[in-house]
């Protein structure tokens, strides 16, 4: 025998052992681990992006769930997975709650383990049905066939929360996020975890097919890789489209609908716009909610902020909104000119459950997170807007973006994409970063520029592949002053199709997985 073949078969016998001592463990260990093991999950996120863990994490899981020995076991094996991922990957929401602690730190252990503890019964119906697999190439298949509907189930079940997929490990990679473009984030999803699922099944393979199968999973992302770098641009363009100054102002969240502070915070914006702007700035972008006021009734102040905009450009500002006949309270974002009219507005339609409004308000006896009692309403749904100056946009409120496929109007598409947000609930956390990662994909999948104002960051202008242009980061009080980037003239296949490439690839693995379970009855 070779000294390479001698080689390759220690590597093979310790890949088998390895699988043997996890798929021993049982009790107390065998949930410990896997919570760990969800817990270290989060790292491949943003923002630290350490994707290559996949492939430690997910065959350990897998080895794991192969010495389930009883439906239960198999469920509590990912169950507990998923209550480590989720504590660690959303610990940050509980900061909104710390912000008014007098009122809603009593909801605290709901948010921080309630939450987490719901999210996890995803990912046990995960392991319990890859459990039905006979040997550890079956799972693995199985796993992330079913993986991947899961995230697609949790984005839209209630509203949807398509936070943290696994997808966006391949986030921090400009050239890999350009799959995006394709197959969307959860197809991306799909190939993430199969590539990092696959590796399970070098524990029962003879050397030849198990180095295959390890080379493939490698070889996955590095196509994807080198793809993504064919796709990019040698850099990008320079164009001359408008002129924009989005202002950040890192004023607290205690302080932002303080009455004490309303005129002081809101000098400090109009400070802001107009100090040092180069005259090729035409239109000035205010975050989410950074107008405290119903702008509607207020001409006076109307005329105010119209002093600090360029004439012939637009101030767009998120603001409330109050309609009557019947009341409603609708978070917005206004556009007004320079003489103080308001000349487009956009109500957001995807409101954060407990945050802008309570569920079965009628039942339950408690108040919504944000400021006031009386709960928003939902807009009509994504539109996009023709302004003066512009090119038609489509605005997005907060986490409006985080939705894949739900961004634009499909019969109207807009040219660019601006999301208007509010992280300083979150403080400097993971929270943010994820946010702004997830604006960078909607960037990419529809092929359109993203602006983003945040209140407190991360802002900035993301071009149609989803690179970062220039930004504000975390916490920091300033001003970018860029050029509209254009968009991609031809549509993205995932702007044509949507979701039809990721619901073709799951049939792909499912008669990939059928084949397999039937090779020898």
């Amino acid at each position: 025998m070779t000294d390479a073949a001698k080689g390759g078969a220690a590597v093979g016998a310790s890949i088998e052992h390895a699988a043997k001592v996890f798929a021993a463990l049982a009790g107390w260990r065998r949930y410990a681990l896997t919570f760990c093991l969800g817990c270290t999950l989060t790292f491949t996120l943003p923002p630290l992006y350490l994707f290559p863990l996949n492939f430690l994490i997910f065959p350990i899981l897998l080895w794991l769930l192969s010495g389930a020995t009883t439906r239960r076991s198999a469920f509590f094996t990912g169950w507990w997975f998923g209550f480590g991922f989720f504590t660690v990957g959303l610990y940050w929401i509980g900061n909104a709650l710390l912000v008014f602690a007098a009122k809603f730190i009593w909801m605290l252990p709901f948010v921080v383990l309630g939450l987490p503890a719901v999210l996890a019964i995803y990912i046990g119906l995960v392991t319990l049905l890859a459990s039905i697999g006979r040997d550890h190439l079956e799972r693995a298949i199985l796993f992330a066939l079913v993986w991947a509907c899961g995230e697609w189930v949790r984005g839209h079940f209630l509203t949807g929360l398509p936070w943290n997929l696994i997808g966006y490990s391949w986030v921090g990679s400009d050239a890999m996020l350009q799959l995006a473009a394709f197959i969307g984030v959860y197809g991306i999803s799909l190939v993430v975890i199969l590539s990092a699922c696959i590796p399970a099944a070098a524990a029962e393979r003879t050397n030849g097919r198990r180095w295959l199968l390890l080379i493939l999973a490698i070889a996955t992302p590095a196509a994807v890789w080198l793809g993504g770098t064919m796709r990019l641009p040698a850099a990008a363009p320079d164009n001359q489209g408008v002129g924009i100054r989005i202002v950040q102002s890192n004023i607290p969240q205690k302080e932002k609908w303080a009455r004490q502070f309303q005129q002081r915070n809101l000098q400090q914006f109009l400070d802001q716009s107009r100090r040092d702007r180069p005259d090729w700035v035409t239109h000035i972008i205010w975050p989410e909610t950074a107008a405290t006021f119903f702008l509607s009734n207020a001409p006076d102040l109307r005329r105010l902020l119209a002093t600090v905009i360029p004439a012939d450009g637009l101030l767009l500002t998120g603001a409330p909104r109050r309609e009557s006949d019947p009341v409603k309270l609708l978070n917005s974002m206004v556009a007004i000119n320079s003489v103080g009219e308001i000349v487009g507005q956009y109500d957001k339609f995807h409101l954060v459950p407990f945050g802008e409004y309570v569920p079965l308000a009628q039942y339950l006896p408690i108040q919504k997170i944000t400021q006031g009692g009386t709960g928003y309403t939902p807009g009509p749904g994504p539109q996009t807007l023709r302004l003066p100056g512009l090119p038609p946009v489509g605005p997005l409120i907060c986490y409006e973006v985080i939705f894949p496929g739900r961004v634009v109007d499909s019969a109207d598409r807009p040219a660019w994409l601006l999301n208007l947000t509010n992280d300083a609930w979150y403080g400097r956390s993971a929270g943010p970063h994820q946010h702004l990662a997830q604006a960078r994909v909607r960037a990419t999948e529809e092929g359109v520029p993203m602006i983003r104002a945040a209140y407190s960051g991360i802002s900035a202008v993301i071009d149609p592949y989803g690179r970062i242009l220039q930004q504000i980061g975390l916490g920091i009080a300033g001003t970018i002053d860029a050029r509209l980037p254009e968009n991609i003239k031809e549509s993205t296949i995932f702007a044509t199709l949507g979701n039809t490439l990721f619901v073709v690839l799951l049939f792909f693995v499912l008669a990939l997985y059928v084949a397999l379970r039937f090779r020898k009855l």
